[in-house]
């Protein structure tokens, strides 16, 4: 049986301080899989309309997914109509959301579930829709708030630099004058090419939940590998501890090499896919909460060896997260190390592999230890040193399985279950 693991590093963040998405947020997204498909007449489940978007609402709340954190719908391009209406306010496709945005919000709210939106600081969207000009920000605003939406993710297509330096303070200014808790995702640091001195990345902390940094995901392993290049190389000036977005996970043979890669990094998990057509008798999905609080430091690139990666990120209470990655593609490789090689310091310590379920007990610094990496494939270790695991807090690790549909905790893991 093939395993899929998601890994949740929590923390409390210090960005935009509307009390929203002090974790990473988690949920579905429409543009990957089914990007501005409006073909309603030939493709009618499949087509951007109320009722793909209350088909997968009801795939989060029915299968398990909502208990394992994935709680937002994201509704992306291509969803309103081609003209505002006459009093200059946006409104959605009469034909493919005939009951409205509105009553789309109450059907996932009722279900325990936040919709999200897009707009785009610009005269157009991206797919051509009508955009928010900087004179139509608040009346946007306001309009998302009066439907109940939950989530903006604000694109830059057709918007010049110094319309991004004005739009993108002003729609957080305008959400939050709103009143409504409303999170907001900035895409302006993509349109600038991500890095300093282009992006503010300290203005950004003041006035986004999260920010897209780089290019869009495309469904390749290629494309997954360019992404996490890009991040890791450029970690150092991304704002450790808030929410860069690498875009979607998306389903894939590799999934559970992304999945280990955006976990380790602290990325929002928003995914791509069709969760109507996914296989649930061959997967089992496992979701790790951690109550813990990842420090506000860089992600360490520790080594890079016959074409093995290994990543560390630093959690509280002396725990922390490796990665071992493999860029092979001939065949599996057996990767020789120790906790000393990769800077740990002296002591005992266990290890869970967050993949197979088992546990490494006994580990000294300088204990040689193997791991074999598929290739393309991943190991992902917890790692937690003696003192942690002989006191015990509160926190809770639930690991689920997920079959025919039905979720369930099956275990609470390592530390607290020996």
């Amino acid at each position: 049986m093939q395993l899929i693991f998601l890994l949740v590093l929590t923390s409390a963040t210090s960005a935009l301080d509307n009390g929203l998405m002090r974790t990473p947020p988690m949920g579905w997204m429409s543009w990957e899989r089914f990007h501005c498909n409006i073909d309603c007449e030939n493709d009618p489940k499949n087509c951007i309309s109320e009722n793909l978007f209350r088909g997968m609402a009801d795939r989060l709340a029915e299968d398990g997914w909502k208990e394992m954190g994935y709680d937002h719908v994201m509704i992306d391009d291509c969803w309103s109509s081609m003209l505002r209406d006459k009093d200059g306010r946006l409104q959605p496709d009469p034909q493919r959301f005939p009951g409205g945005i509105a009553k789309l919000a109450r059907y996932l709210h009722n279900r325990g579930l936040k919709l999200g939106i897009y707009g785009d600081l610009g005269t157009h969207t991206c797919g051509g829709y009508p955009g928010t000009t900087l004179d139509k920000i608040e009346t946007d605003a306001q309009m998302f708030a009066s439907w109940g939406v939950d989530f903006l993710k604000l694109d830059g297509c057709y918007s010049n630099e110094e319309e991004q330096q004005k739009g993108y303070p002003l729609m957080s200014k305008a959400l939050n004058a709103t009143g409504r808790p409303i999170g907001y995702s900035c895409s302006w640091p993509a349109y600038r090419g991500g890095l300093l001195p282009s992006v503010n990345y300290t203005l950004l902390g003041e006035i986004c939940n999260l920010w897209r940094n780089y290019d869009d995901i495309q469904d390749s392993w290629d494309s997954v590998q360019e992404i996490t290049d890009w991040f890791f190389d450029n970690q150092e000036i991304l704002q450790p501890g808030r929410w860069n977005d690498p875009d979607m996970p998306v389903y894939m043979d590799q999934s559970r090499s992304q999945m280990a890669l955006w976990a380790i990094m602290a990325a929002p998990l928003i995914m791509s896919n069709n969760l109507r057509t996914l296989n649930h008798g061959l997967y089992t999905k496992f979701t790790v909460y951690s109550p813990f609080l990842c420090l506000y430091v860089t992600l360490f690139f520790l080594q890079k060896r016959s074409h093995i990666e290994v990543y560390w990120r630093p959690l509280s209470q002396s725990a922390s997260a490796l990665v071992f990655l493999s860029r092979r593609q001939d065949m599996p490789y057996h990767y020789h190390t120790s906790l000393a090689k990769l800077n740990y310091t002296a002591g005992s310590y266990k290890a869970y592999d967050v993949f197979t379920g088992k546990t490494l007990s006994g580990l000294s610094a300088t204990t040689e230890f193997t791991v074999s990496i598929d290739p393309s494939g991943v190991v992902m270790w917890y790692v937690y040193p003696r003192m942690h695991y002989e006191h015990p807090q509160d926190d809770v690790y639930k690991v689920w399985s997920c079959v025919k549909r039905k979720c369930v905790p099956i275990a609470v893991i390592p530390p607290f279950h020996h």
